[in-house]
């Protein structure tokens, strides 16, 4: 497996680049992935059953024993990420098929980029990963839900679909990955070396079919706004889920300290783009163009997330802020327990 070991780390940092290209080469020769149009919900099913691969029960203890910040983060993700979708349509004047794009995006879970984003931030990744876990089992039911609240101004929303495809593609796979590693055990470790590279060799083949399919709408005067959106949607994101955690560390400081801050801030800001795109090519058939913010998000956000997780760890080095400190404070490493105890002030 040390070969399929060293294509998975060759492929997580060339990642980016290889979606760039992998697009253009969709775009230049859509033939390529159009094959798979049908098929998207079984490539996000193998991503979400390789996730359910390598949770354990302590997973879901995990969310049991720190309930309130988990359903918080859980809640200003489901609150602060659609309702912020609906606004950029409203400012860029946003509508029909491209406006319901945008808001699917941002109905959609957390995405799972967000966890090696707070890891490298050194940000609270059990939470990280416990918000993540609750969005996702939420979201069978959150999606139809706020899809037809908040979207049904521009088109008829195909609910039960909705429903049943992210019951499909979400829930059931999850399910049965849990129940595999709960039979196997540590057997799975030998195999979960290998879903990196799955996970993100599916995620191409979704991005390859929504380039493919919509070829010749991509870069059109209904399209040119996508992206800008895209990128406010993440970015502002980011900054309001960063300060819901400054706000609740008022609140609850002991629960919603600086790690714990990072972590809300990639669990709001990062989308499952993946499952938005899927959802879309399978409940608007007609219309793949509500794929497209799906797609650039996907693209977008993994850069985002890369240069504010290394922004933040070198930002918290440069003024010796502890991975530990309560809200942030300058010089807080200086005064961590382990350099207490030796003396030092």
């Amino acid at each position: 497996m040390s070969g399929v070991k060293r294509f998975s780390d060759w492929l997580t940092k060339w990642f980016i680049l290889v979606v760039l290209v992998w697009a253009a080469v969709n775009f230049l020769l859509p033939q390529v992935s159009l094959w798979a149009k049908g098929y998207t919900n079984y490539f996000l099913s193998i991503i979400l059953f390789g996730m359910g691969l390598t949770l354990s029960l302590n997973d879901f203890k995990r969310i049991i024993k720190m309930p309130l910040m988990v359903i918080v983060g859980t809640v200003a993700h489901y609150l602060i990420m659609p309702l912020l979708a609906v606004l950029l349509c409203k400012i860029f004047r946003l509508d029909g098929m491209i406006a319901v794009g945008v808001i699917l995006v941002g109905c959609c879970p957390s995405g799972t980029s967000s966890n090696v984003m707070s890891y490298l931030s050194r940000g609270d990744v059990a939470l990280d990963v416990s918000i993540g876990l609750l969005s996702t089992i939420c979201a069978p039911f959150m999606i139809p839900f706020l899809m037809n609240v908040l979207a049904s101004r521009y088109v008829a929303i195909p609910t039960e679909k909705l429903f049943l495809t992210a019951l499909e593609v979400v829930l059931i796979p999850i399910c049965l990955g849990v129940a595999v590693h709960a039979i196997f055990k540590e057997k799975v470790q030998k195999v979960t070396v290998a879903l990196p590279a799955i996970s993100q060799i599916a995620i191409l083949v979704i991005i390859g079919v929504v380039v493919a399919v919509n070829n010749a709408k991509l870069f059109t005067a209904a399209t040119a706004l996508v992206l800008p959106v895209v990128m406010l949607h993440n970015l502002c994101g980011y900054g309001l889920g960063f300060l819901f955690g400054k706000l609740m560390y008022r609140v609850y400081p002991k629960g919603f300290r600086y790690a714990q801050q990072k972590a809300i801030t990639f669990e709001v800001g990062m989308q499952d783009s993946g499952l938005g795109a899927t959802l879309a090519l399978q409940a608007f058939a007609a219309d793949p163009i509500v794929a497209i913010p799906s797609t650039f998000f996907s693209v977008w956000h993994n850069i985002s997330g890369s240069v504010l997780s290394a922004w933040w760890r070198r930002h918290d080095d440069k003024h010796a802020i502890d991975a530990d400190s309560d809200n942030g404070e300058k010089r807080s490493a200086l005064k961590s327990p382990a350099t207490v105890e030796a003396g030092v002030e």
